[in-house]
Formats: C-alpha cells, sequence, structure tokens
C-alpha cells in the first residue's frame, strides 16, 4: 500500500500547521527529514532538514503499526503555521520515492479498511468535523464512540443465536429434539425488535438535530415577519418596507437555538392576490411552511388563507410595538421569550433522539424490523415455516452488517468520502 501524505490542519496562515503521513514509508520518511526517529507516541522536537537545507524546527510524533488513527505505521509534523514552511515540507515529502499526496477522506478510509472504525463511526467523525452547534457535537461523538456499532452487534448476536436455534432443528427434523425453541426464538427476536423500533422512533429527532430544524414565520403581508426575522438575525436579512406583499422568495437566516441548529424561513404575506408574481412567493410560501419542522403565526387580526396552525405551533401577535402585547422586531418586545418557546419546543422534539442519525441507519434499521416481523410470523406458522424463519433472521442480520458497514456498502463509500477534506 502506498504512504501517503497531506496537510491536516486548515490552509493559510496559523500558529501551528499539522502534516500527517500513513503507510509503511512514513517512519523511513521520518529518519530522512529527522536523522533520527523519537520514541513511539512520544513527542520531540527535530529539525526538518532536506538537502542540506534546514526547512523548520518541528514536534514530531510517530505511531507504531496497529496503534494509529490508520491502524498503519504513521507519524504527524506539528510545524510553524505559515504558508512558505507548509509548502517547503510538502515539497520535501513528494521528492520522497514511494510517498503520494493523500485523496480526500483516504486517511479515514484506511483507518475504515484496517478496523480501527465502522462505517457509523465515519459518518460519526464527519458530522463532528461538520457539527456547528452543541446538540450536533454531542451527537457525533456519541457516533464516532461506536454507539452504533455496539448496539448492532449485540443485535447481532441475538439474531445469529435464534437463527442457529432454528436450523438446528431442521438438521435434526427426522430425530426427536428434545427441547421446544420456539420460546426462546421469539424472545431474542421480539427483544431485539422492539429496541430497533425505538431506535427507529427516535432516528427523525436524530437527524434533525443533524441537519437542522427549519421553522417558518407565517403570516399576513405586513405582519412584521420580515422585521422580526432581521431582529432575530442581528441584520437586515430581508427587506422591509410598509408595502404590503415585499416578500416574493422565501429568505432563510440560520442561526442557533438552545444548542441546536435552526434556519428560520421568512415567507411571503398570504393573501388572496391576482398579482402572478406575488402569487408564486405565496405557493413558495405555502409548501415551505407546511414542510417546515415548526411555524410562528404572528398574528394580526386579519385571516391566513391557506394553512392553520398544526398541534405544537407557536401562534402570537405581531407588532407589539403598536399593539402593546406579543412580539415586535422594532423594538425587540417578546423577542426573548419567543426564542425561549422556539428552543424549547425543539427540545422536546429531540428528547428521543437515538443513535440512528442518517437516513441510510434508518433504511437499514427498517430492513431488519420487516424481516423479524416476518421471522416471527413464520414461527408462529410451526416447524414446517422453519426455514422460511431462519432465512428471514438472516436478512436481519445482513440488514445489521450493513448498518456498520460489514457487507453491502461499496457503492456508498465514494459518496461518503468525497466529502472529507484531505488530510482526514
Amino acid at each position: 500500500m502506498d504512504t501517503i501524505y497531506a496537510l491536516a490542519s486548515a490552509r493559510g496562515k496559523a500558529g501551528v500547521a499539522v502534516l500527517r503521513l500513513s503507510g509503511p514509508g512514513s517512519h523511513a520518511a521520518i529518519r530522512r527529514l529527522c536523522g533520527d526517529m523519537p520514541a513511539f507516541r512520544r513527542a520531540s522536537l527535530r529539525r526538518l532538514v532536506s538537502e542540506g537545507l534546514e526547512l523548520d524546527t518541528a514536534l514530531v510524533l510517530v505511531f507504531p503499526e496497529g496503534e494509529s488513527f490508520t491502524g498503519e505505521a504513521s507519524a504527524e509534523l506539528h510545524l510553524h503555521g505559515s504558508i512558505a514552511v507548509v509548502q517547503s515540507v510538502l515539497r520535501a515529502l513528494s521528492a520522497i520515492e514511494g510517498l503520494r499526496l493523500a485523496e480526500p477522506g483516504e486517511f479515514t478510509r484506511r483507518a475504515l479498511e484496517n478496523g480501527r472504525l465502522d462505517l457509523a463511526q465515519v459518518e460519526g467523525l464527519a458530522d463532528l468535523i461538520d457539527a456547528e452547534t452543541e446538540a450536533q457535537r454531542r451527537q457525533a461523538l456519541r457516533v464516532l464512540s461506536g454507539a452504533v456499532g455496539q448496539r448492532a452487534e449485540i443485535w447481532r448476536k441475538k439474531l445469529v443465536r435464534a437463527a442457529a436455534l432454528i436450523e438446528a432443528t431442521i438438521d435434526f427434523a427426522d430425530e426427536d429434539v428434545p427441547v421446544d425453541v420456539t420460546p426462546e426464538v421469539s424472545d431474542l427476536t421480539r427483544a431485539v425488535l422492539g429496541d430497533l423500533k425505538r431506535e427507529a422512533a427516535g432516528a427523525k429527532a436524530a437527524e434533525r438535530i443533524r441537519d437542522g430544524f427549519e421553522v417558518a414565520i407565517v403570516g399576513a403581508p405586513n405582519a412584521g415577519k420580515s422585521t422580526l426575522l432581521n431582529a432575530l438575525a442581528g441584520r437586515e436579512a430581508a427587506i422591509t418596507s410598509e408595502f404590503a406583499g415585499t416578500t416574493r422568495d422565501v429568505i432563510e437566516v440560520r442561526m442557533e437555538l438552545s444548542g441546536l441548529a435552526v434556519t428560520l424561513l421568512d415567507t411571503a404575506g398570504l393573501r388572496q392576490t391576482t398579482d402572478p408574481v406575488e402569487q408564486m412567493g405565496i405557493d413558495r410560501a405555502l409548501l415551505r411552511a407546511k414542510a417546515a419542522d415548526l411555524r410562528v403565526f404572528l398574528q394580526t387580526g386579519e385571516d391566513v388563507p391557506g394553512i392553520q396552525p398544526m398541534t405544537g405551533d407557536i401562534v402570537i401577535s405581531g407588532k407589539a410595538d403598536i399593539t402593546g402585547s406579543g412580539v415586535s422586531g422594532k423594538t425587540g418586545q417578546g423577542i426573548p421569550e419567543l426564542l425561549a418557546a422556539i428552543g424549547e419546543t425543539l427540545q422536546r422534539r429531540t428528547a428521543d433522539a437515538g443513535i440512528l442519525t442518517r437516513e441510510r441507519h434508518r433504511l437499514a434499521t427498517d430492513r431488519a424490523i420487516r424481516a423479524m416481523e416476518s421471522a416471527l410470523t413464520e414461527v408462529e406458522k410451526g416447524s414446517e415455516r422453519a426455514e422460511i424463519a431462519a432465512a428471514e433472521l438472516r436478512v436481519a442480520v445482513r440488514a445489521l452488517e450493513a448498518l456498520v458497514g460489514r457487507v453491502d456498502v461499496e457503492d456508498l463509500l465514494d459518496e461518503i468520502f468525497s466529502s472529507f477534506c484531505i488530510g482526514k
């Protein structure tokens, strides 16, 4: 396997820049630049020299095979973070035979291939790198720690045991089997089925933590929606005027509320109109508002056509600077209370979030659930359906193995790792 190297820290001028190497030639490359190699896993200052020219004084870390992030012999160079220093060391590494620049996500892909991470952990690492809020950070760390793989292995072992019990009755069908295995098979399958259903129920909430919630501000024209959005955003994100119908498109502002990623949507004022352009804006507003996770209705006494508050939506009076109650984007009245209400509502919806954070996880879990339900049905029909029950349990086991990347994921890997930066 090639020895790869790349800048692992952000590009540009910085206090420290980190270069990573991984592969069978990484230790030889360190000796070539440093003259000697530090003890494993012990940071040490070394002068980096290439063709008689001193490049930098760096902190050098070396990891043995089997004890590094990738599972391969690897090393890190912590350099002074100037562009010139980084480029000079990269040129020196490129001149060493057997070394090449890493591709996006290649370090992490090697960690997966060498059994250091499972696929769910890889996805957790990607989510951790992209995390913008406290909730995203906590959830990503939980997945990266191996929570999905640990639970999946427990479920897999129970289903393998259940399948083995059924297959034993098939193998000895012509003999007297002293113990009826049906109760144990049913208990094992139902236990896993219950766990998976609970996780599947929390998958949507976990996905929303990862991707963020959408909150639509809805109301009649001139209800104060755009002014409120600007006040919440802390900037002039939307154009405001006294003329109705100013907002034609959906305006989005992303922010953090109660540790959650939230995108606020300022929508067109909802009313009956003969203006075709304004109607297009109203149609878009209705679509986005209905699809949003939460709607904030600004009441002005006028009817809002096309949409009604759903359970959990927030209904509040707008333009409190005029009416004296509710919320006002101009004066700030009621804004802290509104933000708190939005945060509390979304927090309640994340209370049952599980460890399944992606659509791929949910689909694999759904396949396992369907297979187990079918297996239980076949078990209840008697021993003549044992082969079908065992086959369904094997389908469920395979779905759980796909969850952590043991099978059926080759077509996903290029897409997953393409989202990683070079050096990770």
